[in-house]
C-alpha cells in the first residue's frame, strides 16, 4: 500500500473530508520530494540551468508558500517574519542545504495538516483577503490553491532536476 498515491489510500484521519484533497496532494509532494532527493548532488541545489528557478528557490517557495497561504485561511495578515522569508526565499544561500530545505518543508506541511484538521467546514466559504491589496478569495480557494500551487511547483522541479 506504501507504493500508492496517497488519493488511494483513504482519508487522512481527522481531516475534513472536503479538505482530503489538500491534505493527499500536500502529503503526495512531500512523499516524492524525499525520493527526488536521495541521490541529489548538492552542489547543484542553487544551479539555474537555462535560467530556470533553482530547486533551492522552490523549496524555500514551497514552505513560504504554504505558511502565507494557510495564514490567510486563517484570515490573519503576514507577519514581518513571513515578510522577510518572502523577501529572501528566491536568495542564494550555500549556507543551506537540501536536507535543511526539506525539514523546513516537512514542517510547515505538519503544521498545514494540523490546521486542516481545525478548519470547520463550513467556513470553507467565508471570504479571506490576500495581500496589502486585500485581494478576496475563500477559505476553500485559499487551500485548493496552496495545494495546487505545491504540486505545480514541484513539476516544475522534476524538469529542473531533468536538465541538471
Amino acid at each position: 500500500m506504501d507504493d500508492l498515491e496517497y488519493w488511494l489510500k483513504g482519508a487522512v484521519p481527522e481531516i475534513p473530508l472536503l479538505l482530503q484533497p489538500v491534505a493527499h496532494a500536500l502529503l503526495q509532494v512531500q512523499k516524492e520530494l524525499k525520493e527526488v532527493f536521495i541521490d541529489f548532488d548538492e552542489k547543484k541545489l542553487w544551479d539555474r540551468p537555462r535560467n530556470v528557478a533553482s530547486l533551492g528557490f522552490h523549496l524555500n517557495h514551497l514552505t513560504g508558500v504554504l505558511d502565507r497561504l494557510f495564514t490567510y485561511a486563517e484570515g490573519n495578515s503576514l507577519t514581518d517574519e513571513q515578510m522577510v522569508f518572502l523577501k529572501n526565499e528566491g536568495i542564494e544561500n550555500i549556507d543551506t542545504g537540501s536536507k535543511e530545505l526539506l525539514k523546513a518543508f516537512d514542517l510547515q506541511v505538519i503544521k498545514s495538516l494540523e490546521q486542516l484538521k481545525n478548519t470547520n467546514p463550513e467556513t470553507l466559504n467565508e471570504t479571506r483577503f490576500v495581500g496589502r491589496k486585500m485581494l478576496p478569495s475563500t477559505v476553500i480557494g485559499l487551500l485548493f490553491h496552496a495545494a495546487e500551487h505545491t504540486t505545480r511547483h514541484f513539476g516544475q522541479m522534476l524538469v529542473t532536476i531533468k536538465i541538471l
